[in-house]
């Protein structure tokens, strides 16, 4: 009777562990979501399969790349994601009871069938053309059998230098291009990449620009505290020539040897420079003996009338040089002591204007010399104030230049009241030239039209910070006065 009271008992208390263990087991399960994107785009992907092992519910993911698998009982699985074309991918996950994980797939594309992109072809400009924009746009067509994302690199080349540009990383089926030379042959291909397959190569197209505008006009700009040398044409169209980085002023055009001259910063020195009409083939022509003066703002040189020599001072010295390097001469020296800041060269070579003044900028005197040295006449001596500005006429019998009439004289070399001048050397006097200059602001930098009929020059308030204009007179001409170029200086017209 004892064993038997027993067996009631421990079947009563294994039916309340069995029960106990069922109840328990009902709350040992916890959810999985998750997204499937791309790995080379990150963009979601639809229809996915997921899959897990140990094995649980098989899901597809919705257009979002995301999906949700209840009821997975509590362990640790391997989950999969599946689908055509991409590598199979599997991350692993804890399920917790009555939580929810978290997994992102990035599937990448299966590349053993995978084929290369087409060979792109080349749309604009069209292969051969001419007259085109300095400032254009290449575009070219390619697809990818397999949808692959693709990238693009541009070869440039040209028919004036061995200049090669290669821009790469392209993502469009385009670039644009903003600084093409003029009057140039370019040659340009395009290659494609998928990051999987060799990259495919085009066909070399080319094409031509067009030529460089005919201009007349010179003028030097303020960008970024740099000097920037202009060119404009007779509508006004303004071209830049030189660098927005470099430090270039005082533009000289000769049309005999067609090309432009020009102030260039180089290290510690100032230097001659000349260029192409169109700004290309830069040369430095000055190199053991620079360019030098009391400022270099206010310093000037001179081509001869052929286009083969210059004329440039180093302090009281002044200098000859072949515009192609060669030659340098000493052919004048101050007696006195004085810089030599401007000079101009005689269309017949046989005069030199000399404005020469001291360290300050002061007790300006100008004269004229032969090509010897020898002192022939002095237009202007023994006057307080700053001037400058010479510039002879075609025939040599005339010359223009500025001086400030107040006489003042300050550390910064401030002029009030800067006037233009033409000295006649049949009779031997100066006349101030009459241009209805507002009170307050300066003429300055005073030149000759071709004609002779006209004057060029800049004008600016006297305050020394105001923005400055190219002015055009007609000499004798009453109300002629107009401004050509605004926030400009520094102006040649030939």
């Amino acid at each position: 009777m004892k064993y038997l009271y027993k067996i009631p008992t421990v079947l009563f208390l294994l039916f309340v562990v069995s029960c106990s263990e069922e109840k328990i087991g009902d709350s040992e399960f916890g959810t999985v979501t998750g997204r499937v994107v791309n790995a080379a785009t990150f963009e979601p992907m639809e229809n996915v399969k997921i899959l897990s092992s140990p094995t649980s519910s098989t899901v597809f993911t919705d257009a979002d790349g995301k999906f949700t698998v209840s009821n997975v009982k509590v362990g640790e699985y391997s989950f999969q994601a599946q689908k055509d074309g991409f590598i199979a991918k599997f991350e692993a996950a804890t399920i917790t009871a009555n939580n929810t994980s978290e997994i992102v797939f990035e599937l990448n594309k299966a590349t053993a069938n995978n084929k290369p992109p087409t060979v792109p072809v080349l749309v604009s400009p069209i292969d051969n053309s001419t007259g085109q924009s300095v400032s254009l746009d290449l575009t070219w067509t390619d697809t990818d059998p397999d949808n692959d994302v693709l990238t693009f690199k541009v070869t440039l080349r040209n028919s004036s230098n061995s200049d090669i540009k290669v821009y790469d990383g392209i993502k469009e089926k385009k670039i644009t291009l903003t600084d093409l030379l003029y009057g140039t042959k370019y040659y340009w291909q395009v290659e494609v990449a998928d990051g999987i397959n060799t990259p495919v190569l085009s066909v070399a197209n080319a094409f031509t620009t067009i030529a460089f505008p005919n201009t007349r006009y010179l003028f030097v700009k303020t960008v970024n505290n740099n000097n920037v040398i202009f060119t404009a044409d007779d509508a006004g169209k303004q071209y830049q020539l030189t660098s927005l980085d470099k430090n270039y002023w005082r533009p000289r055009r000769n049309n005999q040897a067609q090309k432009i001259a020009f102030i260039g910063t180089n290290g510690s020195q100032n230097d001659i420079y000349t260029m192409n009409y169109d700004g290309t083939e830069v040369k430095r022509i000055t190199s053991t003996v620079p360019i030098a003066g009391f400022n270099s703002e206010y310093i000037g040189y001179s081509w001869n009338a052929s286009g083969s020599e210059f004329i440039y001072p180093n302090f009281d010295k002044l200098y000859k040089i072949s515009s192609d390097g060669s030659g340098l001469s000493k052919i004048f020296q101050t007696p006195n002591g004085k810089f030599i800041s401007e000079c101009d060269w005689s269309a017949d070579g046989t005069k030199i204007a000399l404005k020469v003044n001291d360290s300050n900028g002061y007790n300006v005197e100008i004269y004229v010399i032969n090509i010897s040295g020898v002192i022939l006449t002095t237009i202007l001596s023994g006057q307080t104030g700053a001037a400058g500005g010479l510039n002879f006429s075609v025939t040599g019998q005339k010359l223009v230049y500025t001086r400030d009439v107040s006489g003042f004289e300050n550390f910064n070399y401030r002029q009030l009241d800067s006037r233009i001048f033409e000295y006649n050397f049949a009779t031997g006097t100066s006349t101030q030239i009459i241009t209805e200059k507002t009170l307050g602001t300066n003429d300055f930098d005073v030149r000759y039209s071709p004609n002779e009929s006209d004057l060029i020059f800049t004008n600016t308030s006297n305050d020394g910070i105001s923005i400055k204009n190219i002015v055009k007179t007609t000499i004798g001409v009453a109300n002629s006065r107009m401004i050509m170029f605004s926030g400009t200086a520094m102006p040649d017209w030939e």
